[in-house]
């Protein structure tokens, strides 16, 4: 499951993701983070079985935590086909089936935003 956390780090420079796994022994995969001066947001990927516990844990140590169900917003009917956003995507998340369809692998998205700027029928949203 992903988890969206995000922290100031006004009250120091603790490694919240590092004191998670220590204390829980949970694997936790960064999918990418944005960690600046004064706070940070990273999209973690942990073990569906283990996300309340990790959830509460890194809730216990200041950062909000935000479970997200799904990565981008994928709307099939504004769709045009046309692939701009298999280019952009880091991920892969995004491919042409036999007949030209547009397939979407959510599980892959790890909401960077780049197919939402590409996509010129403004198909795809962000889930927040």
């Amino acid at each position: 499951m992903k988890l969206l956390v995000t922290f100031s780090r006004g009250k120091g420079r603790k490694p919240i993701i590092a004191q998670v796994v220590r204390d829980t022994g949970v694997l936790i995969n960064v999918e990418r983070a944005n960690i600046d001066s004064s706070e940070g947001e990273a999209l973690i990927d942990v073990p569906d079985d283990q996300c309340q516990l990790v959830r509460d844990s890194m809730s216990g140590l200041g950062a909000k935590v935000h479970i997200l169900e799904h990565g981008i917003i994928y709307n099939e009917s504004e769709c045009v086909d046309c692939g701009a956003c298999i280019s952009i995507c880091p991920r892969e998340v995004f491919s042409f089936d036999a007949e030209w369809k547009l397939q979407y692998a959510d599980e892959k998205c790890i909401l960077c935003g780049k197919c939402i700027d590409a996509c010129p029928h403004r198909a795809l949203t962000l889930p927040l």
